[in-house]
């Protein structure tokens, strides 16, 4: 008589789900994950790999000691075990269960949560450069080299979490543009915590620029502050967007220090960014974008728990720009 396979249904459903979730997740971002750090298309490379390998194992799963044999069993001829004593059940099957239905669903959270938000149509744009500026793509940055005279002072920035790293080229090609190489870090899933020592790797491999300038936006800014806040004799300036230290670098009085942010961010509100400024030197310079949000400091679209704009974006990143600007000058020119 036939009998059924022994398939494990539960796992065969959480390995579709986890197939699914990773299929969205890149068929919706695809273009901002091919051109990020590498890390995320790994990892969702290495899901879809043990998704697969997990559904196969669930409906191809072998039978357990007395279980019913299988129609190929019994066409064969092979001995039927359904007479031997079943295994018990062990007691500790249902945790083990559900420590593997709590990792799947923590699996795809964080999955989910690691969607990069995509820079726009026109950051993607600004990709090809500019007549005053070379922009280069590789695994792990993006470099904005003048075409013309390079100064000896140059900026090396962290992009905000779970941002597009391409997303901030508009902003920082006018500061390349007038002659500060620019290099945008590509973080390991977007986020900067995952490489505080990008900035090191940038200025090693670039020992022509004696003086750098490290920034970012929103938590990127803290990085940069992370990095300002060393003993490193390359940096002589800190350049936030939209953030603020984590650490006191009050007593960093040989430290040029910039902080822009807009009066409408919903994220880092100016009730964050003033109850900062103890952290910061007593000579720090802010510039207040007025109606700017968290978002105009890069091209990715608007921001879940922003504010609402009262000013054009093209007027905004003008500011930013034009602070950023004098930022990277007041070091060149520092005695």
């Amino acid at each position: 008589m036939a009998r059924r396979a022994n398939v494990h249904w539960w796992r065969l459903g959480f390995a579709v789900i986890t197939l699914l979730v990773a299929a969205r997740i890149f068929f919706t971002r695809a273009n901002s994950i091919l051109h990020s750090h590498p890390a995320l298309l790994i990892t969702l490379i290495l899901v879809v790999a043990g998704a697969s390998a997990v559904a196969w194992t669930s409906v191809f799963a072998l039978p357990r000691r007395g279980s019913p044999p299988t129609d190929e069993a019994d066409a064969a001829g092979m001995p039927d075990d359904a007479d031997a004593p079943a295994r018990p059940r062990s007691r500790w099957r249902p945790v083990i269960q559900g420590i593997e239905i709590v990792g799947v669903l923590l699996l795809l959270a964080s999955l989910l949560y690691r969607r990069p938000a995509a820079a726009s149509d026109l950051a993607i744009d600004a990709m090809a450069g500019t007549a005053a500026v070379t922009v280069t793509d590789s695994t792990t940055r993006i470099e904005l080299r003048p075409t013309g005279t390079a100064r000896p002072t140059g900026l090396v920035f962290y992009p905000g979490a779970l941002v597009d790293p391409r997303a901030y080229v508009p902003n920082l090609t006018p500061l390349a543009a007038a002659g500060y190489p620019v290099v945008i870090i590509k973080l390991p899933f977007d986020i900067a915590f995952f490489d505080l020592n990008g900035a090191y790797s940038v200025m090693d491999a670039n020992p022509q620029i004696t003086r750098w300038v490290v920034g970012g936006h929103s938590l990127g800014g803290v990085a940069a502050s992370m990095v300002a806040g060393g003993s490193d004799p390359r940096v002589h300036g800190l350049l936030l967007w939209a953030s603020y230290p984590s650490t006191s670098l009050a007593d960093r009085t040989t430290l040029a220090v910039t902080s822009i942010s807009g009066s409408n961010d919903g994220l880092a509100t100016p009730a964050k960014v003033d109850a900062a400024k103890v952290k910061l030197p007593p000579d720090t310079q802010y510039v207040v974008v007025q109606g700017g949000t968290h978002s105009f400091f890069g091209d990715y679209g608007e921001q879940s728990g922003d504010g609402v704009a009262s000013i054009a974006r093209e007027d905004a990143q003008r500011q930013i720009q034009a602070a950023s600007l004098d930022l990277l000058e007041r070091v060149d020119t520092a005695t």
